[in-house]
């Protein structure tokens, strides 16, 4: 449970450096894709900070009642929020072919999407093993939304990349459009759970 912990606690800080410095190059750099993937950084940040929360309580053995209803109402915050960051990045995509936008290189966005793509697998299978070991099915679904960046990640970085060496002006739209794929995924299972556990709470 500890070693859970404290795998969620470096996922938190993670989550904010990642949120800050990939929505800041993405405002400078006029990349709708690299801000995408910022804001989607924040709602992991709102999904870890409930996990974490929920283990700390476990291991206090306190009431988790309580917890759970909380973590009932952030898994419809985060399955919304998801659902909206999924059109603004269809529209912003669509938009930026239509108009030929061309977002300017951002060597700081190809570093922290080159880092996560390096740090998410890693948070996966740790949380993935740590997860087999106290039997927690929240900290299994976490190593899911880890991967899940890590693919994220992987696309924002080729895009990136592609963009900066070749000034391929539509680069980055397309990778959005690669990474709405994930995206939709995410937002899918994020419904279903939330959808899951209000019919739990119900029974």
């Amino acid at each position: 449970m500890r070693t859970g912990i404290r795998v969620e606690v470096f996922s938190v800080i993670w989550m904010v450096i990642e949120a800050i410095v990939a929505i800041g190059a993405g405002i400078i750099a006029g990349s709708a894709l690299l801000t995408a993937f910022g804001l989607d950084s924040v709602i992991e940040l709102v999904s870890a900070g409930v996990l974490l929360w929920r283990l700390l309580m476990e291991e206090k053995e306190g009431d988790t009642q309580r917890v759970e209803r909380a973590e009932h109402r952030a898994a419809w915050i985060v399955g919304i929020a998801l659902a909206l960051l999924c059109l603004y990045v269809l529209l912003t995509a669509i938009y930026g072919i239509a108009v030929h936008a061309m977002p300017e290189s951002s060597p700081i966005g190809i570093a922290i999407s080159a880092a996560a793509v390096i740090a998410m697998p890693w948070l996966a299978v740790t949380k993935r093993r740590i997860a087999k070991q106290i039997d927690s099915g929240a900290l299994r679904g976490d190593a899911a939304s880890s991967l899940t960046c890590g693919y994220m990640a992987a696309t924002v970085l080729v895009g990136l990349a592609l963009n900066a060496l070749f000034h391929w002006w539509w680069a980055e739209d397309v990778a959005a459009l690669v990474f709405l794929f994930w995206l939709v995924q995410e937002t899918r299972e994020a419904l279903e759970e939330a959808r899951n556990e209000k019919e739990d709470e119900t029974d």
